[in-house]
């Protein structure tokens, strides 16, 4: 595994270096050994936050923790990690094209499904077109977290998301 290691808000010592590498590199079992690791730490008030982003064919194996010790949240991340990698191997269906940046002998190896997905409701619903302001209104007057709707100007589905300290976040697909 290749570690990209970087920092906002603060300065990546050795020790943390040496930290990372440790505990997520106890993930290596998983991967090939190219697979790039991009480990984003930061500081905010005492919130101590680290990111990992693994990028895959085809998909993205991402988790972040905060804490107010980047050694407790090191920690943290690495145990979310390795489940989302467990559940992500019992879900590949093209094992070998989905799977070109996990290690032979993890896809090899027998898991328990532990989580199955089980979809409870679905609903359908006509969609006027809408600008993404007029969709987070309409999200908010019902009082969710999200909002789908056909963006007026692209005719496009896109999703508005509530996000952290009251803003807004828009979802736009690339096809």
């Amino acid at each position: 595994m290749k570690f990209i290691i970087s920092g906002k808000n603060l300065d990546v010592t050795d020790g943390l270096k040496a930290a990372i590498e440790e505990k997520i590199g106890k993930l290596e079992r998983y991967f090939t050994p190219e697979t790039e690791v991009h480990v984003t730490l930061s500081v905010e008030k005492e919130r101590q936050k680290i990111e990992i982003t693994i990028p895959m064919k085809g998909n993205i194996v991402r988790a972040e923790q905060v804490s107010d010790d980047m050694y407790v949240s090191i920690d943290l991340v690495e145990e979310v990690i390795e489940r989302q990698l467990r559940k992500y191997k019992n879900k590949l269906v093209d094992r070998q094209q989905s799977a070109a940046s996990l290690s032979k002998a993890f896809i090899e190896e027998e898991i328990e499904e532990d989580d199955e997905i089980k979809i409870i409701r679905s609903k359908k619903f006509g969609m006027k077109p809408m600008d993404p302001e007029e969709a987070c209104i309409q999200m908010d007057l019902l009082g969710h977290n999200f909002y789908v709707f056909r963006n007026a100007a692209t005719d496009e589905v896109n999703v508005v998301y509530k996000r952290k300290g009251n803003t807004f976040g828009l979802i736009e697909p690339e096809f």
